[in-house]
């Protein structure tokens, strides 16, 4: 099927002071226009009022020689009406006061009468040249609206919206800031347009470098700029952050169009935060210290106590049996088992007292004690246990020792409670300034719930004791199915991960 381009709307074009055989004898120069046109005539300026109340007009045409009311009324009705109407009057040659006139009037052109054919071409621009200015003040109001609705957004956002331009020669300009620059920073916007540097000046040094390097660096890399920093004079707090996506032209020229707003609350809740951690993480370890004080005290009793009293028994037995050897086979016996029994109290003791407060790793050090912590294992378990450690780890500082035999400790009972393993390696060694420890087995292995669970505190406590020495952690699937443990933490304390 055919489409069918539907017919374009018909110019409406009013002529003032005609008859309608004037009129008659212009439609034929109009006869050859693509567009349809349809003529009217009006004799007087209520009926030129009427006309235009009633069907609003592309063009009006002036005849001076048939109207009865001169040009400037019909301006003014055309005017008070609010329409831009091209006016084009046609004239006699030699009727050059009209001509004059009109065109001091308003009117757009004259068109002799001896060059009608001028006419029609005349109009056709005139609507054109209507319509653009049309056009351009939809586009003038659009642009207010525009404007009004962004000036009332930025007015009403938290914080200062800016356009800041770094030239050639690496001089900074603001092109635009908006009102939130008097609550935000503490002086006019008319400041900050007029110098770039009163920004920079509202920080200190250090932090007017940080921001100069911030504002390189996104510019450098095309990267997003984020920087935040205190102002000066402030009695409170008072924090600004700076935030933007830089904008390159092939100039060399970098614009930053953004948001400045009052980070103040946030930076207050985050040092909050961050003393509330170091608050709790003070408490922790007076808690592992009260802890360890209390594992040392019980230690202490079972071993001058209880296992005093243990090999005292055991020499008793041990009399009792020589004694009873020539008297009762039963008896005899029965006191072999009570010495057994006191054999295995004693070794039961002994490891509990290293369990508590292993002794050799104040005598022989980390590598010996994790060595002793991993024979007991094996043996309670039954599951091999291989230790790999380095021959230069030495003697480390008392808490250091302290907890990665802890964490060993730990990490230990979890595989023989949870990982169903058959094979278990743990390997310390030095490595940059840190020591790694590192804790694998070939168990079940452990998933992303089990490492989240509120209850999971073998897990928090081993990270708990790593960032109490400023170390990193990390637990992970092992390569060959297990879990794998990784962490390091600096041989002394109060000295940052190299790592980091």
């Amino acid at each position: 099927m055919a489409a069918h381009s539907s017919a374009p709307p018909p110019l409406y074009i009013v002529v003032i002071g005609a008859s309608e055989k004037k009129v008659n004898d212009l439609l034929p120069f109009f006869s050859d226009a693509n567009t349809p046109i349809q003529l009217s005539w009006v004799e007087t300026s209520s009926a030129l009022r009427q006309a235009l109340r009633r069907q609003p007009c592309d063009a009006a045409l002036y005849i001076p020689e048939l109207v009865a009311f001169p040009i400037h009324s019909v301006v003014h009705v055309i005017d008070d009406l609010g329409f831009d109407i091209p006016l084009i009057v046609v004239a006699d040659p030699q009727d050059r006061c009209s001509t004059q006139r009109a065109m001091q009037a308003g009117a757009r052109d004259v068109i002799d009468t001896d060059h009608i054919e001028r006419l029609v071409p005349a109009v056709a621009r005139e609507i054109g040249e209507a319509r653009h200015r049309a056009d351009h003040r939809a586009a003038l109001e659009m642009l207010k609206e525009s404007e009004a609705r962004f000036r009332a957004l930025a007015s009403n956002l938290p914080g200062m919206l800016f356009q800041l331009r770094r030239d050639t020669q690496g001089d900074f300009r603001f092109l635009y800031v908006s009102e939130g620059c008097q609550k935000l920073l503490g002086f006019k916007q008319q400041e900050l347009l007029a110098s770039a540097t009163r920004l920079f000046e509202a920080f200190d040094a250090p932090q007017r470098l940080s921001l100069e390097n911030a504002l390189s660096e996104s510019a450098d890399k095309g990267s997003l700029l984020s920087w935040e920093g205190r102002l000066l004079d402030t009695q409170n707090a008072h924090w600004v952050n700076l935030r933007s996506t830089p904008l390159h032209f092939d100039s060399g020229v970098v614009e930053w169009l953004g948001i400045a707003t009052n980070i103040s609350e946030s930076k207050q809740n985050e040092f909050a935060l961050r003393d509330s951690h170091r608050r709790l993480a003070e408490l922790t370890a007076h808690l592992e210290v009260i802890k360890e004080e209390e594992r040392e005290r019980i230690s202490r009793d079972i071993h001058d106590e209880l296992s005093s009293i243990l090999v005292c028994i055991k020499i008793e037995a041990s009399q009792m049996i020589g004694k009873l050897s020539d008297i009762d086979d039963k008896l005899r016996d029965k006191a072999r088992v009570i010495e057994s029994l006191l054999d295995r109290a004693m070794g039961t003791a002994n490891r509990v007292v290293r369990e508590l407060r292993p002794g050799i790793l104040n005598e022989f050090g980390l590598s010996a004690a994790i060595e002793s912590q991993a024979e007991d294992f094996s043996q309670r378990f039954g599951t091999p246990c291989r230790v790999l450690c380095d021959d230069d780890i030495g003697k480390l500082e008392p808490d250091t020792s302290l907890t990665l035999f802890r964490i060993t400790q730990e990490a230990l009972t979890n595989i023989a409670k949870h990982a169903n393993a058959a094979h278990v390696m743990v390997r310390l060694r030095r490595e940059n300034g840190n020591i790694a420890l590192e804790i694998k087995d070939d168990g079940c292995g452990i998933s992303e719930e089990d490492m989240r669970k509120p209850k999971s505190f073998g897990l928090r406590g081993i990270r708990e004791r790593v960032l109490s020495l400023k170390g990193e952690f990390s637990i992970a699937q092992a390569e060959n199915g297990g879990t794998l443990i990784s962490l390091h933490v600096p041989e002394r304390t109060g000295v940052e991960n190299p790592d980091e």
